[in-house]
């Protein structure tokens, strides 16, 4: 505060994890996250953080900026970021995409009947989908109570749309909406008719209810820069890539703790996830992502 005004803000969360210990994370499960404001209240915050890591013993301080804030912290360039203007109308979204990505979404929904429904009583359905595409990946999937507590608490409802294959549901998407922005965040799809460019319909289908919602912008998410598949889809999609930097404090005394897909300790442990039964991966996959701030 600089009288009655505010200058600067930093979100910042206490995460306690058995894998971790204790992080500072602005903000966890999320994107993005830092201090915005003006310089100088943001070196007044990033100090404060760095306080309150030390005093509580942390063992990391987050930030996961867009643009590095601070000047002696560590940046890690490890994830990208995708986002780009809508179109004006519904029926230009496809016109916006190249040429590769247009044809494929036009074949999935002209050759191949590929169709999509709207609704919050597709959540649950939605929900496994992602579930089964993040035991594909080897990767943790929230619990069903996380989506619910997004459809609960969010100012502005996510949509949930479901996508079907002569009359089969084969796939799901919930995109969360915030003041003219559309972020499809989870998303799966049953293997078996990936073959149908199901992703590249599934994502027009976004960008065209995104336009009808009013909104201007479409952030595609980030992805991790050594996932090059998911990078090359965003970027054939007509997305240009923004490096995040994403900044660490390490307090005193404190050994650095990675908890990315890319640490060599959880090689084994993912080759053995997409193994496992979905009934077993989605409760202990939900449990343990309580400890892992996305």
């Amino acid at each position: 505060m600089r009288g009655a005004t505010v200058c600067a803000v930093l979100p910042l969360m206490e995460v306690r994890s058995l894998l971790g210990g204790t992080m500072l994370v602005s903000v966890p499960y999320g994107i993005y996250g830092g201090a915005i404001g003006d310089a100088d209240g943001v070196a007044v915050l990033l100090d404060e953080a760095v306080r309150l890591g030390e005093s509580i013993g942390a063992k990391s301080v987050e930030l996961r900026s867009v643009t590095a804030k601070a000047t002696d912290w560590q940046t890690a360039n490890r994830h990208a970021t995708y986002r780009k203007a809508l179109p004006d109308t519904v029926d230009g979204c496809l016109a916006a995409l190249p040429r590769k990505a247009r044809a494929a979404a036009r074949l999935a929904r002209d050759r191949h009947g590929l169709t999509v429904r709207f609704g919050d009583d597709g959540l649950r359905p939605c929900w496994r989908f992602y579930c089964g595409n993040m035991r594909r990946l080897a990767s943790l999937a929230y619990p069903f109570s996380f989506f619910e507590a997004l459809m609960r608490e969010l100012p502005e409802v996510p949509v949930v749309s479901l996508f079907e294959y002569q009359g089969r549901t084969i796939g799901g998407l919930m995109t969360l909406m915030f003041r003219g922005t559309a972020m499809p965040y989870f998303v799966g799809v049953d293997e078996r008719y990936s073959r149908l460019n199901v992703y590249n319909y599934i994502y027009l289908t976004a960008m065209e209810q995104a336009v009808a919602d009013g909104c201007g912008v479409f952030d595609f998410g980030r992805s991790r820069l050594d996932n090059e598949g998911a990078c090359a889809f965003k970027r054939n999609q007509g997305f240009e890539q923004q490096v995040l930097q994403y900044q660490t404090y390490w307090p005193s005394g404190a050994s650095p703790v990675s908890l990315t897909p890319s640490n060599p300790k959880f090689a084994m442990a993912r080759r053995v996830w997409p193994m496992l039964p979905a009934a077993v991966t989605r409760p202990l996959g939900g449990w343990l992502s309580k400890h892992v701030p996305g």
